[in-house]
């Protein structure tokens, strides 16, 4: 395939997905698309800043420099958004959700380098629900009595009347769908406007884009990004249950 990763100029502007090369695996013709290629340029920046910002902060100094000082007040942010949303329970979810959270802001804003985004493949943002729900399901089941979620799963009923089950768990099984097509939705949107910005207008296209990337690529992304977050934590609040 002669598709480019990267955003071009001129007529051949193009954000589909295409294949890279392919591969035989146990018999399956399996193919390299750009978003595999996208996802770990994404991952392999995010692995040389989690090294960079953990020898700045094994080296940290009581006057913090602009790096430190630009990583504590992440630090501070992403934890400040766990502990004001989850309370005492966020403790042991701190990591998950700001590994979750720069994650998806780094693949949101990957545009901004012209990257087709990894998020506007529904084989990213799918794997991320799946983890919620994952993570919602195990910890309702750890921190709660079969009676007590067999008595959620029938509200508002009563236990022994569960004629409202199969809608609550019909909503139940919605949650990995809803949380990565929302995602999925604005992220692809903001990618296709861009397209036809730059495929229709070609060369009028030259430094006023610069505007809408901001909007689709960086507001809107860290919008996402914040509202992903959020609902993962509040799942996981509520499936825990108790403790505030």
């Amino acid at each position: 395939m002669e598709q480019g990763i990267l955003l071009s100029t001129g007529s051949d502007i193009d954000f589909m997905i295409h294949g890279v090369f392919s591969y035989n695996l146990f018999g399956q013709e399996v193919w390299i698309t750009t978003s595999h290629v996208c996802l770990l340029i994404v991952v392999l920046v995010l692995l040389l800043f989690f090294i960079a910002g953990g020898m700045v902060f094994r080296r940290a100094e009581a006057i913090p420099g602009p790096l430190q000082n630009v990583l504590e007040m992440a630090v501070e942010f992403l934890d400040g958004i766990v502990s004001s949303s989850m309370g005492k329970n966020g403790k042991g979810f701190r990591n998950y959700i700001g590994v979750l959270f720069i994650f998806i802001l780094f693949s949101n804003i990957s545009g901004l380098f012209g990257l087709r985004p990894p998020t506007a493949d529904y084989g990213v943002t799918l794997p991320l629900g799946l983890l919620t729900f994952t993570l919602v399901h195990v910890n309702q089941f750890r921190y709660n009595s079969i009676p007590s979620i067999w008595k959620d799963v029938c509200s508002p009923l009563p236990p022994w009347l569960p004629l409202w089950a199969p809608i609550n768990l019909i909503g139940e099984i919605a949650v990995p769908i809803s949380l990565s097509l929302r995602l999925f939705a604005n992220v692809l949107s903001g990618t296709v406007m861009m397209a036809l910005v730059y495929g229709l207008l070609q060369w009028f296209a030259t430094g006023w884009p610069a505007v809408l990337h901001v909007y689709f690529d960086l507001f809107s992304g860290a919008i996402q990004t914040y509202v992903f977050c959020m609902l993962t934590m509040t799942y996981i609040s509520n499936a825990i249950g108790g403790e505030e």
